[in-house]
């Protein structure tokens, strides 16, 4: 295959792509198959003799589509989306054709200078103060394991680049149970030890107090361990918690101990100023991190990591090696000092894409409906015989339940098995219980209402 061929059929892809999406509503959203289903499909070995691609598309064709979970769909209900806007595609396509490495400035001198002006576009979009920089990594889990490596270090008084952890004080780290798993894996990638992160106890609304944070704190310097860094929650994967983060800041302030907070779902809302008051207080954090990629549009892979000063993480993660100088730009941004990839993708281009196209009002309006359909299919839901609304909507999450759990994980299973929508589950307090998140960038309300359809359907 050449670049004529490949003109061809990116236009043949293109046209495959727009009627894959057309006829989304027709195929089921979880692809119906057995662990091993698709794999049967392929040869045990590779070819050694190059094959024509007319047969390669044909077997695309025949073997992917059904086997596949179609995230895109607009009656995903499940976990968070991963939403790819047309625009965020179109993007895609551009920078797939370059095949760059924006590791450095010098090597992709466009990605990094948009990846700080996008960065900056989406900063004012969330109602931040200037000061905050950042950059785009690919997903929230690293842009944790990157905040927690710089706490850790600050902590450290940056011996442990050097001298690794061995002999060094015993660091601690501070968040609920609400907080995204990927919280627990930083924590054990960077060497800290999941017994040293601490789950602080939660209000009655699943939320870390201030005063809950302070005990923590103080009960570990009292026993002569060192707290490291809290990791706060805005907008929890089980039910869309929130932690009470300007009382915890005003506590990581006081206490002397760095924050960083997780927003990777909930922080596009905040796009819209009615919904800032959930994450009030946020501009006292030293790291935050929400992913475009979940509500914006932006398709996955893009997570936007914001920080109050930038300097302890390039100090952190930055190497300079001589052959990644910029000769004559000793002070030029080279953003894979900021994380933890050498090699980093030209992801900012989608966001450009997405923010002209659809612009803030465009993006807006999408989360504002999906949250008013969210209230609206929990309100059909609870008026069900059978049906109890576990938690109420954060956003455009929710979880109900029947009255048992077996009852309940039936419900799902069937549901599932149907495909018209996906929902996931959940346990709230040990009881099991279904999420519904409304977030496709191409849902309707009628594909939410399905929800109660389907649900109804099911307990008839």
């Amino acid at each position: 295959m050449d670049h004529e061929d490949l003109r061809q059929w990116s236009k043949r892809a293109a046209d495959w792509a727009a009627d894959y999406h057309a006829g989304l509503r027709d195929r089921p959203v979880r692809a119906p198959l057995v662990p091993g289903a698709i794999g049967r499909h392929l040869p045990a070995a590779p070819p050694d003799l190059a094959e024509p691609i007319e047969t390669i598309w044909a077997d695309f064709e025949r073997i992917v589509p059904d086997g596949m979970t179609h995230w895109q769909h607009p009656r995903f209900f499940a976990y968070f989306p991963a939403n790819a806007a047309p625009a965020s595609m179109l993007a895609e396509q551009l920078v797939n054709a370059m095949a760059c490495n924006a590791l450095i400035w010098q090597t992709s001198p466009a990605a990094t200078e948009i990846e700080q002006v996008m960065v900056d576009w989406l900063r004012q979009a969330l109602g931040l103060p200037q000061g905050f920089v950042g950059t785009i990594h690919d997903s929230a889990t690293n842009a944790t394991l990157s905040a927690v490596l710089t706490m850790r270090e600050r902590a450290l008084a940056y011996r442990g680049l050097d001298d690794g952890l061995s002999g060094g004080p015993t660091l601690r780290f501070y968040a609920s149970a609400e907080t995204h798993s990927s919280v627990d894996k930083a924590i054990r990638v960077a060497g800290i030890g999941q017994r040293n992160l601490v789950k602080v106890a939660t209000d009655r609304d699943r939320a870390m107090t201030g005063d809950g944070l302070r005990a923590a704190i103080r009960a570990d310097r009292a026993a002569g361990l060192c707290p490291a860094g809290v990791i706060l929650c805005a907008g929890g994967t089980s039910i869309g918690a929130f932690d009470r983060i300007a009382d915890c800041l005003a506590v990581c302030l006081a206490e002397g101990v760095p924050s960083h907070v997780d927003a990777a779902w909930a922080g596009s809302a905040m796009i819209c100023p009615e919904f800032r008051e959930l994450w009030a207080g946020v501009e006292a954090a030293d790291s935050i991190v929400f992913n475009p990629h979940k509500w914006l549009g932006a398709q996955f892979d893009c997570s936007v990591q914001l920080l109050r000063d930038p300097g302890a993480q390039v100090r952190t993660l930055g190497l300079r090696p001589t052959y990644l100088e910029t000769a004559g730009r000793e002070e030029i941004v080279n953003f894979n000092e900021w994380t933890v990839p050498l090699g980093r993708r030209f992801r900012a281009l989608k966001l450009w894409f997405v923010l002209r196209a659809y612009g803030l009002e465009g993006l807006r309006t999408r989360i504002r409906n999906h949250v008013r359909w969210a209230v609206a299919v929990r309100d059909r839901l609870a008026a069900l015989p059978g049906v109890e609304i576990v938690t109420e909507p954060r956003l455009s999450l929710f979880t109900f339940a029947l009255a048992n759990d077996a009852a309940t994980e039936a419900l799902v299973s069937r549901i599932n098995d149907d495909g018209r929508i996906y929902l996931t589950q959940t346990r709230v307090d040990g009881r099991f219980a279904i999420r519904v998140q409304v977030g496709s960038f191409d849902c309707r309300a009628e594909d939410v209402m399905l929800i109660a359809k389907t649900v109804e359907e099911m307990l008839a």
